[in-house]
């Protein structure tokens, strides 16, 4: 039966089962007797039905993935030591992240891999190599690393809920980082990725719904 609003007549549908799209309500009865015009009604209407449902699914587990962190305290972090960061780069016209335009248009399903690949370059390898002897700077980098850990814890549960996949496409971004940064001396290379450590922030809250930890 085909019913809509409050209105009394019977007409079909072809399901076994009762589907709801706003006030349309459709149950099974005899499907021959139902007119061409009224099946492929209550056809495209469990069709959109299941999509609607299927998109609601697979964006609940894209959030399940998001970053929920304070940005703005990571980012207002990095503008106190970056000028004094980027004096220290000898190699100006070298980069290690932004000549990367696929990073730029890395896919929605990809987001989560690289976000948690480059947490993880710059937790096991930026931070550990670089050697600051500045201790307000220092404490400034500790900061932004403690903030990178629990970003990193977030993103791990997560793919432990095989909600994190990683495709070839963000392997292969992942592997061109870690080859610009070996092309330079440790030093330098990790001076230089934290110098434009600014571009993966806005990279994490363009594709990140970050919101406030406090």
């Amino acid at each position: 039966m085909c019913t809509k609003g409050a209105f009394p007549h019977r007409s079909a549908c072809s399901l076994p089962l009762t589907c709801v799209y706003t006030y349309i309500v459709c149950v099974p009865v005899l499907w021959g007797s139902v007119p061409w015009g009224m099946k492929l009604h209550c056809v495209s209407l469990w069709l959109l039905g299941t999509i609607l449902m299927l998109c609601s699914v697979d964006n609940h587990g894209l959030r399940r993935c998001l970053i929920s962190t304070d940005m703005h305290h990571i980012e207002e972090s990095f503008q106190e030591i970056k000028r004094a960061i980027q004096a220290k780069d000898t190699f100006p016209n070298v980069t290690i992240l932004s000549t990367l335009e696929t990073l730029q248009i890395i896919k929605p399903l990809d987001v989560c891999c690289v976000t948690k690949n480059l947490l993880a370059f710059y937790v096991d390898r930026v931070f550990k190599d670089h050697q600051e002897p500045n201790p307000k700077i220092l404490r400034k980098i500790s900061s932004i690393a403690n903030s990178f850990l629990y970003m990193q814890k977030t993103l791990r549960q997560c793919q432990e809920q095989r909600q994190c996949h990683c495709r070839q496409e963000a392997t292969n971004v992942t592997r061109v980082i870690h080859d610009n940064y070996d092309q330079l001396e440790v030093r330098s290379a990790a001076i230089k990725s934290l110098g434009e450590l600014d571009i993966f922030l806005a990279w994490i809250a363009k594709n990140h719904e970050v919101t406030s930890s406090a």
